[in-house]
C-alpha cells in the first residue's frame, strides 16, 4: 500500500516545503451565535480549534508577520500557506470576507490560502468568490464533517445533514476549488465499522485531502462533562495507530493526507494525555508504517519529518 502524503505532495508540486500559519478572521459560527445552536459542537473548545491562532484584532498582515516569527527557529524556508482556521470562516459579511481572503492570498510569500469552515456555511456566492481567489493563487477549503453517520453528527451536535455536506462539495468543484475533509477518530458513539465507512463515504466525492483527527476531551466542552459522567473509551496510542492505519487502507489513493493526528492545547486537555507528545506520536506511527511495509514511495517524505500537520 502506498500513502500519499502532504508534505511529499507540496514537495512533488510546489518544489520545496510551505508551512502554515495560522490566522484568525474574528468570525463566529452558527452553532455557537444561536442560529443553530449555542454550545457549538460537543469537542469544540471556547477557541473553535482555533486555540493556536493570533488574535482577530491584528491585521491579516501582521498575523502572517508574527506567525513567520514564531516559526523562522525551525522553518528556514519563504512560502506559507495562510490558514484561516478559528471557527467557521466563510461565516461573514460577504465583503469582509473578500477584505480579509484577498489581504492574505496578496501576501507575497503565500503560496496557498486554506480556509477551514463548516458545509451549511458555503453556498453559491462564497463557492463563486473563493472560485475567484482560486485563479488568484490556490485554494484550500476545509470542511467539518468529522463523521458520515447520521446517528453520530446528532451526537456529537454537528448541525446539519450529510447532504449540506454534499452540496457543498459540489459548488466548490464546480469552481476548481480543493476540499479538505476532517475527520475524528474515537467518537464514543461509533465503532470500527462506522468509521471505516466514513472513509468510504468520503471516497465517493470530489475530495482532493483529508485530516484525521484523534478525538481529544478538552476542558470546558460538553464532551468534557460526559467524560466525566460516563468515562467513555479513550483510545491508546497503540488503538489510534491501528485503526489509523486500517483506515487509510480503505482511504483513495489519490486523496493527500493532510494530517494524521492533531494536538490540543495542553492547558485544556484532559484525554488522551499521550497526544502532548507530537514527536513521540508521529515517530511511532512513521515506525508501523515501517513494520506493515506501508510505502510512501520516494516522492513523499517520512512522515516524522512532515511539516504541515
Amino acid at each position: 500500500m502506498k500513502v500519499n502524503l502532504l508534505s511529499g505532495y507540496l514537495k512533488q508540486v510546489y518544489g520545496h516545503k510551505i508551512y502554515k500559519i495560522s490566522l484568525n478572521g474574528g468570525m463566529s459560527c452558527p452553532n455557537r451565535d444561536g442560529k443553530l445552536g449555542t454550545g457549538g459542537c460537543i469537542f469544540c473548545s471556547a477557541g473553535g480549534s482555533g486555540d493556536f491562532a493570533p488574535s482577530p484584532l491584528m491585521s491579516v498582515t501582521n498575523q502572517i508577520e508574527e506567525g513567520k516569527k514564531q516559526i523562522e527557529n525551525k522553518y528556514k524556508g519563504s512560502g506559507y500557506i495562510a490558514y484561516f482556521q478559528a471557527y467557521s470562516n466563510t461565516y461573514g459579511d460577504m465583503d469582509y470576507l473578500r477584505k480579509i481572503f484577498t489581504e492574505a492570498i496578496s501576501h507575497p510569500q503565500v503560496e496557498i490560502l486554506s480556509i477551514a469552515t463548516r458545509p451549511d456555511c458555503i453556498d453559491r456566492e462564497r463557492a463563486m468568490l473563493i472560485g475567484e481567489l482560486n485563479k488568484i493563487k490556490p485554494v484550500w477549503v476545509e470542511l467539518g464533517l468529522q463523521t458520515s453517520n447520521e446517528k453520530s453528527a446528532k451526537y456529537i451536535k454537528r448541525g446539519y445533514d450529510n447532504s449540506v455536506f454534499e452540496d457543498a462539495v459540489e459548488m466548490l468543484a464546480k469552481q476548481n476549488v480543493e476540499c479538505i475533509v476532517h475527520m475524528i477518530i474515537g467518537l464514543p458513539c461509533e465503532t470500527r465499522e462506522d468509521m471505516i465507512n466514513t472513509v468510504k463515504y468520503i471516497n465517493g466525492f470530489n475530495i482532493k485531502g483529508i485530516k484525521f483527527q484523534l478525538l481529544h476531551v478538552l476542558k470546558g466542552t460538553s464532551l468534557a462533562e460526559i467524560y466525566n459522567r460516563e468515562k467513555f473509551h479513550i483510545y491508546s496510542l497503540e488503538e489510534y495507530t491501528d485503526i489509523l492505519l486500517e483506515l487509510i487502507e480503505y482511504l483513495r489513493e489519490d486523496i493527500v493526507i493532510h494530517r494524521m493526528t492533531g494536538d490540543g492545547p495542553k492547558k485544556l486537555l484532559i484525554e488522551p494525555l499521550w497526544t502532548g507528545n507530537k514527536r513521540m506520536v508521529l515517530n511511532s506511527i512513521n515506525r508501523e508504517f515501517s513494520r506493515r511495509n506501508i510505502i510512501q514511495g520516494s516522492k513523499w517524505a517520512n512522515v516524522h519529518k512532515q511539516q504541515c500537520f
